[in-house]
């Protein structure tokens, strides 16, 4: 997955919407029933950064995958709704063993 650029946008995107699960999922139920606020903290951050990465890396995977730049908006809209960018990955996915198949 890793020696292709789009397998590359395809690990970051998975390691965002991982992180987005984690953070609601887990850190905010710690911090508002648990009183541990450090774990929003910690596991925001984390994802905050993933997030921007993402966004700083959609260019390239548009160009990776051969999409056409209005495919923007679907890649954004997939990492602000939980399970968005695993649901995004079956397409990358394909359009990643469409490249290898030439």
């Amino acid at each position: 997955m890793l020696q292709t650029p789009l397998g590359r946008f395809r690990a970051l995107a998975l390691l965002e919407g991982t992180s987005f699960l984690l953070l609601l999922g887990i850190a905010m139920p710690l911090k508002y029933f648990a009183g541990m606020p450090l774990a929003v903290k910690l596991v925001g951050w984390a994802h905050g950064v993933l997030f921007v990465g993402f966004l700083a890396a959609i260019p390239s995977g548009l160009t990776a995958a051969g999409w056409p730049w209005r495919k923007a908006g679907t890649l954004v809209l997939a990492s602000l709704v939980p399970f968005g960018p695993f649901v995004l990955d079956r397409a990358l996915r394909d359009a990643e063993l469409q490249q290898r198949r030439g």
